[in-house]
């Protein structure tokens, strides 16, 4: 009787270990598919980024030829100066969008979300402060000096080595965004908005999508007058802006992780804004820097600075 206990104890220890065995190595192969699936689905998204991308920079491009064909050289020369200008900018601008995604920990599913918010809020902006700025130049020649100064200004603090600080707690736009918006503690999905207690809150994502829309307004203090100083055109202007802004969300996606190794383009674009400002300058009083020139000193200063960075990345 005592030996058949035994025996049945043994039977039954042996299959809990069996099933034990078997529920780690079923845990084990989930964790096995689930990083697989994550991988594939990041590769899926970054060639599809690559693609869209490419699409962007081809109908920019085609874009231009289109123009000159239309419109003669001066003006293609004239949008493909500003598009640079405006692509150059936008990459640099994406290094403080990675450091609100940082700070403000949105899930990287939720990332394209609210970077499609930000972009049409940006096309819409651009627009207006263009028309208003064509307007004003149109009637204050003056202002020429003041967007030069901004220019000059911006160069400046690009060589001083001034950097984007990690730490967003203190930054005027992110604290006045959280001073006027009750917000929750925690993301409910990809809502903006809940109903938390009985009261609608807004959702950190909203949150984030109002100071990614603040600081792109604060980005093209930079870039409009950037383009002003290239043409006068609200066409050109605004066509140059909006294709550098369109292909946005997917460059994120590839360079996210890999803008801090770009080095040497703060301090291209930095002579990039500052040659503008003096060309500014140049034209008030009457001396004309051609718009073909203007294209060859963007494209050699901004080339330059991405061929650095990678040989000095490719070195270390």
């Amino acid at each position: 009787m005592c030996l058949a206990k035994v025996n049945s104890a043994e039977e039954t220890l042996s299959s809990q270990s069996h099933n034990g065995t078997n529920d780690i190595k079923m845990s084990h192969n989930t964790f096995v598919v689930d990083e697989a699936e994550e991988r594939t689905q990041g590769s899926g998204n970054y060639v599809s980024s690559v693609r869209t991308v490419a699409l962007c920079v081809f109908s920019a491009v085609a874009f231009g030829v289109g123009v000159g064909f239309v419109d003669g050289v001066s003006k293609a020369s004239e949008f493909f100066a500003g598009y640079l200008l405006e692509q150059s900018l936008s990459v640099d601008n994406l290094f403080v969008f990675v450091l609100i995604f940082k700070y403000f920990k949105v899930p990287l599913m939720y990332q394209n979300r609210v970077l499609s918010y930000g972009i049409a809020g940006a096309v819409i902006f651009r627009l207006s402060i263009i028309l208003l700025g064509t307007a004003t130049l149109q009637r204050f020649e003056a202002v020429n000096l003041l967007l030069a100064g901004i220019l000059l200004y911006s160069s400046f603090k690009l060589f001083t080595g001034e950097e984007e600080d990690a730490d967003l707690s203190d930054n005027f736009i992110v604290k006045t965004c959280q001073k006027f918006i009750p917000i929750t503690s925690e993301y409910d999905g990809d809502r903006f908005i809940t109903l938390q207690d009985g009261v609608w809150k807004a959702t950190p994502l909203l949150l984030t999508v109002a100071v990614i829309e603040l600081s792109d307004i604060a980005f093209a203090v930079d870039s409009i007058p950037a383009v002003f100083g290239v043409t006068r055109d609200p066409f050109i202007v605004f066509t140059s802006n909006l294709f550098a802004i369109l292909g946005l969300r997917s460059l994120y996606t590839l360079i996210s992780e890999s803008m801090s190794e770009l080095e040497y383009l703060q301090p291209s674009i930095g002579v990039v804004l500052g040659f503008i400002g003096f060309k500014m300058i140049l034209d008030f009083f009457g001396y004309h820097v051609s718009t073909e020139a203007s294209l060859g000193v963007v494209a050699t200063c901004l080339s330059a600075g991405v061929l650095l960075s990678l040989v000095k990345k490719s070195d270390q």
